[in-house]
């Protein structure tokens, strides 16, 4: 062999051996996480639960905060987060007809299909048009409650998680961002005196060095708290978060913060990474719609949060906002996650693949091959904004779909052992937190989603016939493709 060729297979070698390195250390799950996580789901575990459940249903109504004579508006209150906040002002006693839902579609709920939910009023919004804002706050209340002091519950958002292009940053912003500065305008304008948003724990979350030195114990940032430290320094620029979503979330929760005033309190609320409650959702109704799941991601750890914990932590909110001390809870945000330690993917799966009544697989990817793999799906999906001859080629080449689409560097940022904790805001009032106590565990609330799930199914007949959802996520994606400027969808 010439020098050359020996220079070459060192190098190859070298790059193998690196290679070999990141995947072991992506793989891995450090000590200090091990030790806060809760404890592993057994198959027995997860029966009974189930059996329990299905008996006995969990009712949480007496956990509510008090009942407000107030009306509300909820934008996004066909989703999930806004779903439960609609029910639960419905079983705290407020009447429908006081309680008003902003969004782009109708909700595909069933929970929400029967009931006093389908009293509530429903007004088709495009939250990027201050035109439509307003003609949905202009609607017409009932007597009973046109005098009523104004909630204003802003839970809409795109969620587009793994981008973190410049060039696919005008969407979210124009619906995140602006869509919540036109929402703030026209509540005052309506004399609404709390605005209460669902922001995101994300906006903390800082980029994950995936691309290790040879001699680093792990990636940086592979193990993250969720916190709010970030309210007491100035908002990083664009290109300094993990991706476009949480920019945009953290741009868009500094407008409501920085409106808090006097007769206008307002605040946000952030979800711990990975909401669910619902088969529409994301995180558990997705890998319950498929028979094999690739994933990469069965030994991380995160902290996850049930969309019935998470408009608790509104109402919450709200019962702080009108309150004579309100100043200390306004203009200001909280982390809200399920009441027990964090879990592993792996611990969602296994729920699905014991519970559910349709077939499921896990089949896991080394995490360093997917790394590669997204880097080169990011470069193709930028070639159109490269300088010629290379635009030239991205616009002859066909855009990538489904899946493979949302294959991209962000998510090994959001999809790393990111925990929080309700240690502030479930401090009483009095001491400058919320008084949340959360009402569903990750157990019970998984166990319950896969229980519905099931339920939802019976009428199909076929074994193998799964119902199609839209989500937050494959609604964003049509819109973004219709090239629909000012639509919204539930978060």
């Amino acid at each position: 062999m010439s020098w050359l060729q020996w220079a070459l297979a060192a190098a190859t070698l070298a790059t193998l051996a690196y290679l070999v390195r990141v995947n072991r250390l992506l793989s891995g799950t450090p000590e200090e996480v091990t030790r806060l996580a809760g404890p592993r789901w057994t198959p027995d575990l997860l029966k009974k639960t189930y059996e329990r459940l299905e008996k006995h249903p969990i009712d949480y109504t007496n956990k509510l905060p008090p009942k407000l004579d107030r009306r509300y508006v909820i934008t996004g209150g066909s989703g999930l987060v806004g779903g439960y906040i609609v029910l639960q002002l419905l079983a705290r006693g407020t009447p429908p007809t006081h309680i008003r839902i902003l969004d782009i579609r109708r909700t595909e709920r069933s929970d929400m299909q029967s009931g006093p939910a389908t009293e509530v009023d429903f007004a088709q919004t495009d939250i990027t048009s201050p035109e439509s804002i307003k003609a949905a706050f202009a609607r017409p209340w009932p007597a009973s409650a046109a005098k009523l002091p104004l909630t204003v519950f802003h839970t809409a958002a795109v969620i587009l998680a793994s981008d973190r292009s410049a060039h696919s940053y005008a969407f979210p912003e124009r619906v995140n961002v602006k869509g919540t500065a036109n929402l703030l305008a026209a509540a005052k304008a309506a004399g609404a005196s709390v605005f209460s948003s669902t922001s995101s724990a994300s906006i903390c979350i800082k980029p994950v060095g995936t691309w290790v030195a040879p001699w680093a114990g792990e990636p940086k940032n592979y193990f993250q708290m969720l916190h709010t430290r970030d309210m007491n320094l100035p908002l990083r620029k664009r290109e300094e978060y993990f991706g476009n979503y949480p920019a945009s979330k953290a741009y868009a929760e500094r407008l409501v913060c920085d409106a808090d005033q006097e007769g206008f309190r307002t605040g946000s609320i952030r979800p711990a990474n990975g909401v669910y409650g619902n088969p529409t959702d994301n995180t558990v109704g997705d890998p319950l719609s498929r028979s094999v799941m690739p994933t990469w991601v069965d030994h991380i750890v995160q902290s996850f949060v049930h969309g019935a914990n998470v408009a608790i932590g509104h109402l919450h909110h709200e019962a702080a906002l009108v309150q004579p001390s309100a100043s200390t809870h306004s203009g200001r945000p909280f982390i809200v996650t399920d009441p027990n330690p964090p879990i592993t993917y792996g611990e969602l799966y296994s729920a699905i693949k014991v519970l559910s009544r349709h077939s499921f697989t896990t089949v896991t990817l080394p995490p360093v091959l997917m790394l590669l793999l997204s880097h080169v799906l990011e470069l193709y999906s930028e070639l159109r904004f490269m300088p010629f001859p290379f635009s030239i080629l991205g616009k002859l080449l066909p855009p990538l779909g489904g899946d493979v689409q949302h294959l991209k560097p962000g998510l090994w940022s959001i999809t790393t052992h990111l925990i929080g904790t309700n240690s502030e805001v479930s401090k009483p009032v009095s001491q400058g937190g919320l008084g949340y106590q959360g009402v569903i565990t990750t157990l019970e609330g998984m166990v319950l989603e896969v229980l519905e799930w099931n339920r939802e199914h019976e009428h199909l007949g076929e074994e193998k016939t799964r119902k199609a959802y839209t989500t937050s996520i494959s609604l964003a994606e049509t819109i973004q493709k219709l090239g629909a400027t000012g639509h919204q969808v539930a978060a």
